[in-house]
């Protein structure tokens, strides 16, 4: 009988583990989808190469490697937290975005709340550790990260400030390994800005209608889906410009300009996806087209100090 009663007991705490993980899991999962942490990778390979950079006439720290991945996932994830509860009662409006964690009811406006907190504070400490510089910048780039989410309310230059906010990143790395700043790596940190920004715009034309009526703001709202994409194509120019400048102070290898003329022609691409009348390729563009020109830029930066 007492075997049977282990036997019983051990089976339901096994049941009750596989449940409470299972719930764990699901929900990691709904705050990963709240926060789109696929999308990281559009910002993270200009940090990781603003570092490469940095190693070249500064010591190379394991610890400062995770730190500042540590940073950048903590930064964004609390960004991105903050706006979805910020655009909560805007998203619950919107078709498009009606299905997303909080208006659709799979995440607690309060729950939301807690991961923002704690990914800030996160965020905040990841900063102390790598020294007094980042620690004290850490608050006003997160408050700056969060003001973007009230920008549409005011001004249709909010793609610019946010990609002013995420343009921050390879300062921000480049300043946890040197304690400085140079003038060789505001290029790349202008090249983030206006890839962001150009990329923003194109995704806001699927909401222009729907902004309208909401009155908030946007290029596309102010200028239409053809003069909106035409901005971001010229965003786009100055994307390639800033980092051939970028090239030309770091005194970088020829071979980083084959690198370049890939990215101008996935940029390219990306705009021949998307058109004033025609959207359905959208996804495709934002995404995939976005996260081969990050990825494409740290490979080049990666074979330019092998050559050297």
């Amino acid at each position: 009988m007492p075997q049977l009663y282990n036997s019983c007991l051990w089976y339901l705490l096994g049941f009750m583990e596989t449940i409470f993980m299972g719930m764990i899991k699901d929900k990691i999962f709904i705050y990963g989808r709240m926060i789109k942490f696929s999308h990281t990778i559009f910002a993270l390979p200009f940090a990781l190469s603003a570092m490469i950079l940095a190693w070249q006439e500064y010591q190379f720290r394991f610890s400062d490697l995770i730190l500042i991945l540590v940073a950048m996932v903590a930064a964004r994830s609390a960004a991105m937290g903050f706006n979805r509860i910020a655009d909560a009662e805007i998203d619950k409006k919107n078709p498009r975005t009606a299905i997303r964690e909080i208006p659709s009811g799979a995440l607690k406006k309060s729950e939301a709340v807690i991961f923002v907190v704690l990914s800030s504070v996160v965020f905040v400490l990841s900063a102390f550790m790598l020294g007094k510089t980042c620690f004290i910048f850490s608050f006003p780039v997160l408050i700056l990260l969060m003001f973007y989410s009230f920008t549409k309310r005011f001004t249709k230059y909010c793609h610019i400030l946010l990609g002013f906010g995420i343009g921050l990143a390879p300062l921000g790395a480049w300043v946890a390994i040197a304690n400085s700043l140079s003038v060789s790596i505001i290029f790349l940190a202008l090249a983030l800005m206006t890839y962001i920004a150009g990329f923003d715009i194109l995704y806001s034309c699927q909401d222009i209608e729907f902004d309208k009526t909401q009155g908030l703001f946007s290029f596309p709202v102010r200028f239409g889906a053809k003069k909106a994409m035409l901005i971001a194509k010229i965003l786009h120019v100055w994307t390639i410009f800033f980092l051939i400048l970028m090239q030309y102070f770091f005194n970088m290898h020829l071979v980083f300009y084959i690198f370049l003329c890939v990215i101008g022609i996935l940029l390219i691409i990306e705009h021949m996806l998307v058109k004033p009348d025609d959207l359905k390729h959208i996804n495709i563009a934002f995404f995939h087209m976005n996260s081969l020109i990050s990825v494409v830029l740290l490979a080049g930066v990666i074979v330019e100090i092998l050559f050297k």
